[in-house]
């Protein structure tokens, strides 16, 4: 086997009949085990107004070891920030993810907290995955005169060890995605044809902590610096923009990301004029600024019908990974997915046995 391929193992969550929390949707589910060696997933629980609640659910798997459903436990967090809330009673807290980062000892959750400001990044920590406690939203250095505390951003995670910055001190770092003005695809979908990337935005981008590393983050994480653009949209079906999916995870070709990129496509009557689709990087081990290898191709594309129809059309948004080491297969990882931003799936992914030798799509610093 030489190249990546996800396989689908079906629906594992959609929203419960009669439950006011999840009346227009669960999607886009954190996922991580926890130390009972139990799978639990962390899934954005919508309600009515697109008020969103952060839940938490135990993971149930069949004779075979796939996952089969889940068991519903509560919510993890309730929108009660500030920075969580908006005047028309919509806004909350989406689309999280979860790791257990090693040099806190404790599972950090990076969110997007949505208010009048717009999306943020937000955190906040657990020993045992039931208690949460708030770590405030993420602060920055500036970025050659911009403030990234006034741009919107989402999709963050992060990494579980301290990994070396671009000068090899070992930090915290962070994968997200600014959304710079002009660079949403309701704006850059309106450039017909072939158009020059803005390589300084629409990117996924890596951001660095040293304080949380010095004294844990019993209130605040400490401020991100040394920003650095990863990767830009290239690929026809990323045109429009690319962004962070799930968190990195070690394997031994480097540190693997399952992200989405985003294309257009033809509107049929009032639908969707966009399609979300997941690809697939590997970053170096030794030096994660570096990308080994990049999709050409998506590896999930929206095909089913939960994945076509929902509250967005045509969307699979890759946010929780599980490596599947409770079954002896280190090299087997199940992938968590938003479906039309409605359902849950869970789809697999084999590591192959050496990274395909198709080239990887971009180099963003070379092109500078």
């Amino acid at each position: 086997m030489s190249s990546f391929k996800l396989q689908r193992l079906g629906m594992i969550m959609e929203p419960e009949s009669g439950n006011p929390h999840e009346v227009e949707g669960v999607l886009n589910p954190g996922a991580v085990r926890g130390t009972d060696g139990e799978l639990y997933l962390f899934p954005r629980l919508v309600a009515k107004g697109n008020y969103s609640r952060i839940g938490i659910v135990r993971v149930r798997f069949n004779e075979v070891g796939n996952p089969s459903g889940v068991e519903r436990l509560g919510v993890a967090l309730e929108p009660e920030a500030d920075y969580e809330h908006r005047l028309d009673g919509s806004g909350g807290c989406e689309d999280p993810r979860v790791t257990f980062v090693e040099p806190l000892n404790r599972y950090i959750m990076t969110y997007t907290a949505f208010s009048q400001l717009g999306p943020r990044i937000a955190m906040a920590e657990s020993k045992d995955l039931f208690h949460w406690t708030r770590l405030g939203l993420a602060t920055y250095a500036h970025w050659h005169g911009v403030d990234l505390a006034n741009v919107d951003d989402k999709d963050a995670s992060l990494f579980p060890v301290a990994i070396p910055n671009s000068t090899g001190r070992l930090e915290l770092g962070m994968l997200h995605r600014p959304l710079f003005a002009g660079t949403q695809p309701k704006e850059t979908a309106r450039h017909v044809g072939v158009r020059d990337v803005d390589l300084d935005r629409e990117s996924i981008w890596i951001s660095y902590c040293t304080s949380a590393l010095k004294g844990g983050v019993a209130d605040h994480p400490g401020r991100f610096t040394s920003h650095h653009r990863l990767a830009t949209p290239v690929s026809p079906w990323e045109r429009l923009k690319i962004g962070a999916g799930t968190p990195p995870i070690l394997t031994r070709h480097g540190w693997l990301i399952v992200y989405h990129g985003v294309c257009e496509v033809p509107r049929v009557g009032s639908g969707h004029p966009l399609c979300y689709s997941a690809g697939v990087m590997v970053l170096s081990k030794l030096h994660p600024r570096v990308i080994r290898y990049r999709s050409l191709q998506p590896v999930l594309t929206p095909l089913l019908p939960e994945e076509r129809d929902g509250t967005v059309a045509n969307v699979v948004f890759p946010t929780g990974i599980d490596r599947r080491d409770d079954l002896g297969t280190p090299d087997r990882f199940d992938v968590y997915y938003g479906m039309a931003d409605n359902r849950i799936g869970v789809a697999r992914l084999d590591l192959p046995e050496t990274i395909p030798s198709e080239s990887f799509a971009d180099a963003p610093e070379a092109k500078v």
